[in-house]
């Protein structure tokens, strides 16, 4: 913020949020990130040994992502440019490189720009950056919550290290709750204050690791609560929970996240635990999912995972889907439950999958291969003069509606694609398909 922009902000009486205020100032008082801010960490090590280099921190909101990068250009006495991916365009970044050459020839000072939500920028904005990254004429500093792999071009991915942050600890929050309450410069300690130890605990718990949450929270509770007759802000748990509504989980439907609980939930019907297929379930309905498309996911799992293990599976999610569509929410999640329970437990078999699977690879390898003239449709007098439908064995005119005969091309009659398991339902087709080969080798051979 600059000079300008502070005095009208005093003169309105208007104050920087809690959040913002507590910044830490270096590396000394940022808490959490071990990983890479301890002692021999990846970028404690890189200011010490003035061995700056572009990255791309990849974490969660309020990590400290946009702190981190300030503080190193504070500590490495560097330009700064704080540059935002949504508002910013092409034009903006050429700028910012002129500005880097000035700052280089006169001052001898290296710039870092600093990209915010970097995985917004299109392939020209991130284009623009790549020769000045290579060059060192600018060292990049990406934040990003979205995986970065799907995100940034690979050139650009190429010229820069990506480090992941990771969502703070319970006792990380703690920590920078504590430090904002007595914080009589920038935080609340000016205030008459009593806060019970399990607000923080509280506090911590419903800002799920987000250090900008946790702080923004507690300055609604301070807000929210009257003082005493003595002026005294008395805040226990009760009138926190009433200060504050439900938090929202975490979930981007669009994002990373949305694909790791799909994950996370496929997963667990494929490992037979009802106990977590529900609690992923539940995560997603909770966080706002359109819980068709969860229906539509337990559908393709009925085939993908069971399929005729147990031939039920199949139509009870089709049936689930349609009961949450007559009934809708709230009732209609019970029936997710139902249909999660029983795909969860039942016998698992992958096999149509891979037999599947193993037909597409074969088709692209043989081609369009000719139908055998036996089982080719003769509605005409010429297709069977010329051997359309000739020897084709009508199957219902034998024991058991079996006949031996060949279906495949010429050069795939040998192949088996379909491996049945023992589990479930294909044990049963597994001794009536190995019965119907049994009979079949014995016409090859006589």
């Amino acid at each position: 913020m600059d000079l300008f922009t502070q005095t009208a902000r005093n003169a309105a009486g208007v104050q920087r949020p809690l959040a913002d205020r507590m910044r830490p100032k270096s590396l000394d008082t940022f808490v959490g990130q071990p990983h890479i801010l301890g002692g021999d960490g990846l970028i404690r090590r890189a200011i010490k040994e003035d061995k700056l280099f572009s990255m791309i921190f990849w974490g969660p909101p309020g990590c400290g992502k946009t702190t981190l990068a300030m503080i190193i250009a504070d500590e490495t006495n560097a330009h700064f440019v704080s540059f935002s991916a949504v508002l910013s365009g092409v034009k903006e970044i050429r700028a910012v490189i002129e500005e880097a050459k000035k700052q280089l020839n006169l001052y001898q000072r290296r710039t870092i720009v600093f990209v915010d939500e970097i995985h917004r920028f299109n392939k020209a904005q991130q284009d623009a950056f790549l020769h000045h990254v290579e060059s060192g004429l600018i060292t990049l500093i990406g934040a990003t919550t979205e995986n970065p792999s799907f995100e940034v071009i690979p050139p650009l991915l190429s010229r820069a290290r990506v480090v992941v942050l990771q969502p703070f600890t319970d006792e990380d929050l703690i920590n920078i709750l504590t430090r904002a309450i007595n914080d009589t410069e920038d935080g609340l300690g000016n205030l008459a204050l009593s806060i019970d130890n399990d607000v923080l605990s509280y506090l911590a718990r419903m800002a799920d690791g987000d250090a900008r949450t946790a702080l923004n929270n507690l300055e609604v509770i301070v807000d929210f609560v009257q003082p005493d007759s003595a002026g005294m802000k008395k805040i226990d748990l009760g009138s926190a929970e009433k200060a504050l509504q439900k938090k929202a989980l975490r979930y981007d439907k669009g994002g990373e996240e949305h694909y790791n609980l799909i994950s996370a939930f496929h997963k667990s019907l494929r490992g037979s635990d009802p106990d977590a297929a529900l609690y992923w379930m539940g995560r997603m309905l909770e966080a706002g999912e359109d819980p068709l498309y969860i229906a539509r996911r337990m559908v393709r799992f009925a085939s993908e995972d069971i399929g005729n293990a147990d031939p039920q599976a199949l139509p009870i999610a089709v049936s689930t889907m349609e009961a949450f569509r007559f009934i809708g929410p709230p009732e209609g999640e019970l029936a997710l439950a139902q249909a999660a329970v029983y795909l969860a437990t039942a016998p698992k078999s992958n096999s149509l999958y891979i037999a599947y699977g193993d037909v597409k690879k074969t088709i692209k390898e043989t081609g369009t291969l000719p139908v055998p003239l036996h089982i080719r449709n003769a509605p005409t007098k010429l297709m069977k003069d010329i051997g359309y439908g000739r020897e084709y064995q009508y199957a219902h005119n034998f024991k058991d509606a079996y006949v031996p005969q060949d279906y495949l091309p010429e050069e795939l009659k040998e192949l088996i694609f379909y491996k049945p398991t023992g589990r479930g339902f294909e044990k049963t087709i597994k001794e009536r398909l190995e019965r119907w080969r049994t009979v079949k080798k014995k016409r090859d051979i006589f």
